[in-house]
């Protein structure tokens, strides 16, 4: 793989302060989930498995789902073998760029739980997530109340 398409990454806003930097190869689908509750769903079935959905979202931020379509997106993160899952993407800037040296600026100071770094692209702060911490915090059942902000924080899909 060379260089340039390593450094390829999935831009995904997640809170109103907390936006991801996700390695393009991490990201199997953004999937569209129609919804008529403001909060996105515990989980979803994605081809034939049932995954556990992340949202970071708090009072205040972006909401969930657009009122007009009654649809969220969920980014679907490939994990270790046998084990993905979902995080709510809330607002706006979702999109892929190729990160370099020159267009960021490392930001140590600014990492926030579940990030590895943090770095400035343009005027926004992304989180490089830390995304084996996160996947054995779902595998464990660690952070799986419902409540803003936790993982699993909506209805299941099914309710």
């Amino acid at each position: 793989m060379s260089d340039a398409l390593s450094r390829m990454c999935v831009l995904l806003p997640c809170s109103a302060r907390r936006s991801w930097a996700v390695p393009q190869c991490c990201v199997g689908e953004i999937v569209t989930v129609p919804a008529a509750a403001d909060q996105p769903p515990a989980e979803i079935s994605w081809r034939g498995e049932r995954v556990p959905v992340v949202d970071f979202g708090e009072d205040g931020d972006p909401p969930w789902r657009d009122p007009r379509g009654e649809a969220g997106l969920i980014a679907i993160i490939l994990g270790e073998p046998g084990h993905c899952w979902g995080v709510a993407v809330r607002g706006e800037g979702l999109g892929v760029s190729a990160l370099t040296e020159d267009t960021v600026e490392d930001l140590p100071g600014a990492v926030l739980d579940y990030a590895s770094a943090a770095f400035r692209l343009g005027d926004v702060v992304y989180q490089v997530p830390d995304l084996g911490a996160v996947q054995q915090a779902v595998v464990r059942g660690d952070i799986n109340e419902r409540k803003p902000g936790c993982i699993g924080a909506g209805p299941l899909e099914s309710e």
